[in-house]
Protein backbone atom coordinates (compact mmCIF):
# COMPACT_ATOMS: atom_id res chain seq x y z
CA UNK A 1 0.00 0.00 0.00
CA UNK A 2 1.13 3.45 -0.78
CA UNK A 3 0.04 6.62 1.33
CA UNK A 4 1.22 9.70 1.37
CA UNK A 5 0.31 11.70 4.58
CA UNK A 6 -1.75 10.03 7.13
CA UNK A 7 -3.62 10.44 10.03
CA UNK A 8 -3.47 7.94 13.08
CA UNK A 9 -7.23 6.84 12.37
CA UNK A 10 -6.17 6.11 8.64
CA UNK A 11 -3.30 4.35 9.47
CA UNK A 12 -4.78 1.74 12.03
CA UNK A 13 -7.89 1.52 9.25
CA UNK A 14 -5.24 0.37 6.82
CA UNK A 15 -3.93 -2.01 9.17
CA UNK A 16 -7.29 -3.55 9.21
CA UNK A 17 -6.64 -4.26 5.43
CA UNK A 18 -2.91 -5.24 6.01
CA UNK A 19 -4.52 -8.10 8.32
CA UNK A 20 -6.25 -8.90 5.95
CA UNK A 21 -4.04 -9.07 3.38
CA UNK A 22 -1.29 -11.18 5.24
CA UNK A 23 -3.95 -13.77 6.37
CA UNK A 24 -5.17 -14.27 2.96
CA UNK A 25 -0.89 -14.96 2.51
CA UNK A 26 -0.34 -17.12 5.26
CA UNK A 27 -3.64 -19.54 4.05
CA UNK A 28 -5.23 -18.48 7.48
CA UNK A 29 -9.00 -18.24 7.26
CA UNK A 30 -10.64 -17.67 10.69
CA UNK A 31 -7.96 -14.80 11.00
CA UNK A 32 -8.96 -13.53 7.58
CA UNK A 33 -12.60 -12.91 8.89
CA UNK A 34 -11.92 -11.60 12.04
CA UNK A 35 -11.30 -8.58 10.42
CA UNK A 36 -15.14 -8.43 9.65
CA UNK A 37 -17.75 -6.85 11.99
CA UNK A 38 -20.93 -8.69 13.15
CA UNK A 39 -23.39 -8.70 9.97
CA UNK A 40 -20.47 -6.76 7.55
CA UNK A 41 -22.36 -6.50 3.88
CA UNK A 42 -20.06 -8.38 1.33
CA UNK A 43 -20.12 -8.30 -1.99
CA UNK A 44 -16.62 -10.21 -3.27
CA UNK A 45 -15.96 -11.14 -6.51
CA UNK A 46 -17.36 -14.92 -6.85
CA UNK A 47 -20.74 -15.66 -6.96
CA UNK A 48 -23.78 -15.00 -5.33
CA UNK A 49 -24.32 -11.40 -6.37
CA UNK A 50 -23.89 -10.95 -2.02
CA UNK A 51 -22.21 -12.96 0.36
CA UNK A 52 -24.88 -14.20 3.18
CA UNK A 53 -23.78 -13.56 6.75
CA UNK A 54 -22.60 -16.73 7.88
CA UNK A 55 -21.72 -17.89 11.36
CA UNK A 56 -17.51 -16.99 11.25
CA UNK A 57 -16.90 -20.95 11.50
CA UNK A 58 -18.97 -21.31 8.12
CA UNK A 59 -17.83 -18.46 6.30
CA UNK A 60 -14.13 -19.34 7.53
CA UNK A 61 -14.70 -22.98 6.24
CA UNK A 62 -15.46 -21.70 2.87
CA UNK A 63 -12.77 -19.17 2.66
CA UNK A 64 -10.29 -22.10 3.79
CA UNK A 65 -11.72 -24.17 1.17
CA UNK A 66 -10.99 -21.68 -1.67
CA UNK A 67 -7.78 -21.20 -0.36
CA UNK A 68 -6.81 -24.82 -0.72
CA UNK A 69 -7.49 -24.86 -4.55
CA UNK A 70 -4.28 -22.62 -4.97
CA UNK A 71 -0.75 -23.99 -4.58
CA UNK A 72 0.96 -21.62 -2.52
CA UNK A 73 -0.09 -18.26 -1.42
CA UNK A 74 -2.97 -15.71 -2.23
CA UNK A 75 -2.00 -12.61 -2.25
CA UNK A 76 -3.98 -9.33 -2.26
CA UNK A 77 -2.42 -5.89 -2.83
CA UNK A 78 -4.06 -2.45 -2.93
CA UNK A 79 -2.56 0.13 -5.25
CA UNK A 80 -2.59 3.73 -4.04
CA UNK A 81 -5.64 3.37 -1.62
CA UNK A 82 -7.52 6.43 -0.81
CA UNK A 83 -8.67 6.58 3.01
CA UNK A 84 -11.25 8.77 4.14
CA UNK A 85 -12.07 8.74 7.90
CA UNK A 86 -14.77 10.65 9.97
CA UNK A 87 -15.64 9.93 13.14
CA UNK A 88 -16.16 6.48 13.81
CA UNK A 89 -16.39 5.99 9.85
CA UNK A 90 -14.02 4.68 6.82
CA UNK A 91 -14.11 4.35 3.79
CA UNK A 92 -10.48 3.09 1.57
CA UNK A 93 -11.44 2.34 -2.35
CA UNK A 94 -9.07 2.04 -5.19
CA UNK A 95 -7.79 -0.91 -7.12
CA UNK A 96 -6.51 -4.11 -5.78
CA UNK A 97 -4.51 -6.87 -7.55
CA UNK A 98 -5.32 -10.99 -6.66
CA UNK A 99 -2.38 -13.01 -7.83
CA UNK A 100 -1.86 -16.71 -6.95
CA UNK A 101 -1.67 -19.45 -8.89
CA UNK A 102 -4.45 -22.48 -8.68
CA UNK A 103 -3.86 -26.14 -8.48
CA UNK A 104 -2.38 -27.44 -11.52
CA UNK A 105 -2.65 -24.29 -13.48
CA UNK A 106 -0.63 -21.17 -14.23
CA UNK A 107 -0.20 -18.41 -12.02
CA UNK A 108 -2.82 -15.05 -12.68
CA UNK A 109 -2.73 -11.93 -11.44
CA UNK A 110 -6.37 -9.93 -11.75
CA UNK A 111 -7.17 -6.42 -11.36
CA UNK A 112 -10.16 -4.79 -9.64
CA UNK A 113 -11.95 -2.03 -7.68
CA UNK A 114 -12.64 -2.44 -3.97
CA UNK A 115 -14.16 -0.18 -1.78
CA UNK A 116 -14.48 -0.89 2.09
CA UNK A 117 -16.48 0.48 4.94
CA UNK A 118 -15.14 0.07 8.14
CA UNK A 119 -16.85 0.99 11.70
CA UNK A 120 -15.03 2.03 14.88
CA UNK A 121 -16.27 0.58 17.79
CA UNK A 122 -14.25 1.28 21.12
CA UNK A 123 -10.79 1.11 19.91
CA UNK A 124 -11.18 -1.49 17.09
CA UNK A 125 -11.84 -1.33 13.82
CA UNK A 126 -13.62 -3.85 11.73
CA UNK A 127 -14.90 -4.08 7.95
CA UNK A 128 -18.75 -3.48 7.75
CA UNK A 129 -19.52 -3.44 4.26
CA UNK A 130 -16.83 -4.92 1.30
CA UNK A 131 -17.56 -4.36 -2.81
CA UNK A 132 -15.18 -5.46 -5.10
CA UNK A 133 -15.59 -5.73 -9.06
CA UNK A 134 -14.19 -6.50 -12.28
CA UNK A 135 -15.50 -3.70 -15.13
CA UNK A 136 -17.47 -5.84 -18.10
CA UNK A 137 -17.19 -4.90 -21.74
CA UNK A 138 -19.84 -2.35 -23.05
CA UNK A 139 -19.66 -4.20 -26.90
CA UNK A 140 -22.55 -6.07 -26.17
CA UNK A 141 -20.50 -8.80 -25.14
CA UNK A 142 -20.59 -8.58 -21.40
CA UNK A 143 -17.33 -10.42 -21.00
CA UNK A 144 -15.31 -9.62 -17.66
CA UNK A 145 -12.37 -7.36 -18.76
CA UNK A 146 -10.03 -9.11 -16.67
CA UNK A 147 -6.91 -8.91 -18.50
CA UNK A 148 -6.84 -4.65 -17.48
CA UNK A 149 -3.90 -3.49 -15.59
CA UNK A 150 -3.04 -0.05 -13.80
Amino acid sequence: MTTTTTTNDETAVLDVLREHQAALRAGDAERAIAVFGEDAARYDLAPPLRRPNLPVEEAAAGLRAWLATFDGPVTLAFRDPAVLVDGDLAVVHGLTSLTGTPAGAEPFTLWFRSTYALRRTGATWAIVHQHESVPFHMDGSFRAAIDLAP
